[in-house]
């Protein structure tokens, strides 16, 4: 086996290190594009670990783009009146919220949603 491939220098074609910059070019991303509301695969659960025994509702499992995931997530904890966050494709809204947010989602066409 040779060097180059031990050390996985492969993807990059050999190349290590370049002062030109033009001798890597970015791949191009992919704009994604949000699912409809009843294609979502949402899953709402109740969580406290490393939270110091707090609850917190968690929704997981949207797939769409970061400006519906904040605006979903500015949604929910405007219903709920708490505080909470959006990040890492998780909402985390403050407080046992569980049912109330399950019942939300589906009254919104979220329809494949699961609590756990």
């Amino acid at each position: 086996m040779s060097k180059q491939k031990k050390l996985g220098l492969g993807a990059l074609g050999g190349l290590v290190f370049s002062t030109n910059p033009d001798a890597i070019q970015p791949e191009p991303e992919e704009e994604m594009q949000t699912l409809a509301a009843g294609h979502q695969k949402l899953r709402v659960l109740l969580d406290k670990k490393q939270r110091a025994g707090k609850v917190v509702t968690l929704i997981d499992g949207f797939e769409g783009t970061e400006e519906d995931f904040q605006s979903l997530a500015k949604q929910i904890k405007t219903k709920c009146g708490t505080g909470g966050s959006a990040k890492d494709g998780m909402i985390l809204i403050q407080g046992d919220y569980k049912v109330k947010i399950a019942q939300w989602l589906k009254d919104w066409g979220y329809t494949k949603t699961k609590t756990i």
